[in-house]
């Protein structure tokens, strides 16, 4: 199948996937949490299946109440996370505003921040340290901004400060988009500088089935903000500096 023909097949596939996830969170709105993460898992899986990747997972995600600080490649980092383990997200406002996506990212519950306004961070971060103390995880990218996946930039520290107020752990966690071959990197979902959507969905239908891999860092505990960045920067830049293939890698759901 050329690449045109498999970009028809992800762009048809995604329009689909976009109204009826918002249909299916309108439904199971006024049902409980447990309800709510199995449709939004369920359905972050159909569009990693759309999108033809498969998940590699290396080690299990917490249970417990955690703030999860993952670095930042592609628009589908949310997607990848949730179909493991959806959690409360904090994503700038413009997501909000988006067709579609802004809705259903309010469905999910996502915590949307104006980055234009400082005071609205610290609404954020109270919503953040609420979230935490009612035993909810919540997952941030403090890098602030995507890159190619080759190296971790300089982290936010004040997003930590939830974590801090709240008393929990932070869990790092390392995100990497491979080959069809599950070890080499690939840059085809990255979303960086211009690029647009459909240009990373160009990509990715040129690209051999991708692997999305998702390695669960050791919690790290206690600590001010700019020592929690400090521990996660250097955690994120290791796994990243000696990550090795995944013997035992496959996809989540022949795993469950």
């Amino acid at each position: 199948m050329t690449a045109a023909l498999r970009l028809l097949g992800m762009f048809g596939g995604l329009l689909w996937l976009l109204p009826s996830g918002l249909l299916k969170l309108h439904r199971v709105r006024r049902l409980g949490a447990a309800q709510r993460d199995r449709v939004i898992r369920d359905w972050s899986r159909a569009v990693l299946r759309t999108c033809r990747i498969e998940l590699q997972l290396d080690g299990p995600p917490p249970t417990a109440p955690c703030l999860l600080a993952i670095n930042h490649v592609s628009w589908l980092d949310i997607v990848v996370l949730n179909a493991v383990a959806p959690t409360r997200f904090v994503a700038k406002a413009d997501v909000d505003r988006w067709p579609v996506v802004g809705a259903l990212a309010r469905g999910s519950g996502t915590l949307f921040i104006e980055r234009s306004r400082p005071r609205d961070a610290m609404r954020v971060m109270h919503d953040m340290t609420r979230c935490l103390r009612e035993g909810q995880q919540v997952s941030v990218f403090p890098e602030g901004t995507t890159s190619a996946g080759d190296r971790i930039l300089p982290l936010h520290a004040n997003l930590f400060q939830a974590a801090v107020s709240a008393a929990v752990a932070v869990q790092p966690v390392l995100l990497r988009y491979l080959d069809a071959d599950g070890v080499t990197p690939s840059t085809a979902p990255a979303y960086v500088g211009d690029d647009s959507i459909l240009r990373t969905l160009w990509r990715m239908a040129a690209a051999p089935r991708l692997h999305a891999s998702i390695a669960y860092l050791s919690p790290i505990h206690g600590g001010e903000r700019r020592a929690l960045a400090r521990a996660v920067q250097d955690s994120l830049q290791q796994a990243l500096s000696t990550a090795t293939p995944l013997a035992a890698a496959a996809e989540l759901a022949a795993a469950r």
